[in-house]
């Protein structure tokens, strides 16, 4: 069976609209309930700064409490904090209520297992199969949950971010600005970096509830930008709603792509002999440059599907310590279980701050191959499936992959979190690369309403 609610970061949608309800989030607890919380009884459940987290997170609340389950509240934090401090708080598995980039209206739930792992497609559809069966469940009156306060996961947390700086003093002297998206790392990542030492200006880091994401963090860089080239700042970092998305903004005020922070910790890595087994994970989304950059200084490269749970089972697989995606997903295994703005921003910095260099000065460090890139948006997810299915998309896709051949790549895909299809086009061939991206465009584009 394809899982047709959860996509690659859990399940999304609009508050208050099937399935982010207060109906299908009471089901969903007591799905969970019965498959996974059986042994321990306790579950963890952490949420965003957007309005309909706490309609959300009490709907969750009272599903588990009902079939038994005792409710771990964390409150408003980062999905990193919930995965790095899970395996502490003694639960079969832990829920983050976010809707990462999107605006305040959006809202998703990300299961994860006890030890701070994204659910496995296998779980998700053993969740899903359960969760639209006519199974009825019957709460006992002999067992009903109780709720706890989780007091202890954000400074352990912070505990733990800090010992990553070799000292009290080691951002001394650099000049930041820092974007917390009016999210859940508005309380506390900004005093992080200025109790090592940084100077820092704080944008967005007022949520009340709508302003999450609202033109700031990682989707709308612009202000930061302005106000990093403004100050005299050596950088600017900006993060996503639940604080698993970084992008960095150089001195002079442009995006640093992803790929570029990937081999920057890379190389930053490797001259301290902690890049483990000398490998690196990212998608198939990459670009050909990095790949070529890391070959180049003897750095194996591994690709996987889109989505960060994918990189994470490979760099476990081959033992790797450092994966991410060109989106600004950046994992460094060795001081977190997935993608920590926090930790990946600050280890940005402390390696810009050993090279003792302007940042516009560092990037790029390699250049990037040919590629073009669209997300065409459709109206619901069926607009998606009649375009993406539809005979005449498929043969020109099959098409411009026979064209590309081993020069390069053809990548079409519906994305895990909207109702949006992706295309990617790369190669060495500008020439070929825009005639082939065109051509699948356009095609795809006549089935939009």
């Amino acid at each position: 069976m394809v899982n047709k609610l959860f996509g690659t970061d859990g399940v999304r949608g609009v508050a208050n609209t099937f399935p982010m309800t207060v109906e299908f989030a009471l089901r969903l607890a007591q799905v969970l309930s019965t498959l996974i919380c059986t042994s321990k009884k306790r579950v963890a459940i952490a949420k965003d700064t957007r309005v309909s987290s706490y309609m959300i997170e009490a709907a969750l609340t009272a599903g588990f409490t009902s079939m038994g389950v005792d409710v771990v509240k964390m409150r408003v934090v980062p999905t990193p904090v919930i995965t790095s401090q899970i395996q502490d708080l003694d639960v079969d598995m832990g829920i983050m209520i976010t809707a990462s980039h999107n605006p305040y209206r959006d809202n998703g739930i990300k299961l994860i297992d006890s030890y701070g792992n994204k659910f496995s497609d296998v779980w998700t559809e053993k969740v899903e199969e359960l969760l639209i069966s006519d199974e009825k469940f019957v709460p006992s009156i002999d067992a009903v949950g109780k709720v706890y306060k989780d007091k202890s996961s954000v400074p352990n947390y912070i505990e733990n971010v800090l010992k990553i700086a070799p000292d009290d003093n080691a951002l001394r002297g650099l000049r930041l600005v820092i974007d917390c998206a009016n999210g859940a790392f508005s309380k506390f990542m900004p005093q992080i970096f200025k109790s090592l030492g940084a100077g820092i200006i704080v944008l967005s880091n007022e949520p009340n509830g709508y302003n999450i994401n609202e033109n700031c963090g990682s989707q709308h860089t612009q202000n930061l930008a302005k106000t990093v080239v403004e100050s005299h700042a050596h950088l600017g970092l900006a993060v996503d709603g639940d604080g698993d998305r970084l992008i960095v903004i150089d001195d002079k005020g442009n995006r640093i792509d992803g790929d570029q922070i990937i081999a920057f910790l890379a190389r930053y890595l490797s001259r301290r002999n902690l890049l483990k087994n000398d490998a690196v994970v990212a998608t198939i989304w990459s670009n050909l440059g990095l790949e070529k950059y890391l070959h180049k200084h003897a750095i194996s490269f591994y690709r996987t599907n889109v989505g960060e749970r994918y990189v994470i089972e490979k760099m476990r697989q081959i033992g790797a310590c450092l994966g991410g995606e060109e989106s600004g997903h950046m994992v460094l295994l060795d001081y977190t279980r997935t993608g920590d703005a926090l930790i990946a921003g600050l280890m940005v910095c402390l390696a810009l701050v050993e090279t003792g260099q302007k940042s516009s000065d560092i990037f790029p460090l390699f250049e990037k191959c040919p590629c073009q890139i669209a997300s065409i948006r459709f109206s619901d997810a069926n607009g998606v499936s009649n375009a993406f299915d539809a005979e005449d998309v498929r043969q020109i896709i099959d098409e411009a992959k026979q064209k590309m051949q081993n020069a390069g790549s053809v990548i079409v895909r519906k994305s895990g979190t909207e109702p949006v299809i992706k295309v990617r086009v790369e190669g060495e061939d500008e020439t070929l690369v825009y005639a082939l991206y065109k051509k699948i465009v356009e095609t795809i584009e006549q089935y939009k309403e």
